[in-house]
């Protein structure tokens, strides 16, 4: 081990912090930022799938063309349209996390017992009150599922964004590599797996407060 050149170290911590703390917030905001928009987008898009199911195979395969492009050649096919930076990184992190979060929310759509939908249309219910009081909340730990799934891979891919300029916790990963300093590598791997298991864990626990029926059958 070069201990002229360690992989960890306080004192580059220390000297570092302000920017480190600044790229930890700036990649942090980027992922809530890519999820809230792709589950905006989801949501509707499933619920559209799970009303017309012929459209579900269609709506879930046209995510999946995204996903299957290269996140280095997203980003620079996006780059020429909508140029350098926060804009073109976001659209590529919400493209990727459509396809976890439909397949998830179509899932737990269809995974509904029918006769808790059935009891629903006995009281009453239309279409979409039934979707939003009954479908929805019984579908939650599969929505929730999805989430931590495209949280999670966000939280990755969110550091490729250095090709185009806003990269986060890639930037110093980036610097890290063409200086030679291992410590500023570790510290940005860290932080980015840090990053995943704190948000991954807050839906974890998301998902235990809003779905309370499910602890008494858990035991």
């Amino acid at each position: 081990m070069d201990r002229s050149n360690p992989w960890l170290s306080w004192a580059y911590i220390h000297d570092n912090w302000g920017d480190i703390a600044f790229r930890l917030s700036q990649h942090t905001s980027l992922t809530i930022e890519a999820i809230v928009i792709a589950f905006a987008i989801a949501l509707p898009l499933a619920a559209a799938a799970h009303f017309a199911p012929r459209l579900a195979g269609l709506i879930v395969g046209t995510s999946s063309v995204f996903y299957t492009i290269p996140s280095l050649a997203l980003f620079g096919i996006l780059a020429p349209y909508t140029g350098i930076g926060r804009t073109t990184v976001l659209i590529g992190l919400v493209s990727y996390a459509l396809l976890a979060l439909l397949r998830n929310i179509v899932t737990g759509l269809q995974g509904v017992d029918p006769n808790v939908v059935d009891a629903g249309r006995g009281l009453g219910y239309g279409r979409i009150k039934l979707l939003w009081l009954v479908e929805l909340p019984n579908a939650f730990p599969s929505v929730i599922a999805g989430l931590r799934v495209a949280t999670v891979t966000t939280v990755a891919l969110a550091t490729v964004g250095v090709v185009v300029g806003f990269g986060g916790l890639g930037q110093l990963m980036f610097r890290g590599f063409y200086r030679g300093y291992n410590a500023e590598v570790a510290t940005a791997g860290l932080l980015c797996v840090a990053l995943a298991l704190v948000l991954d864990l807050g839906l974890l626990i998301l998902g235990k407060v809003m779905t309370p029926w499910l602890r008494g059958t858990r035991g």
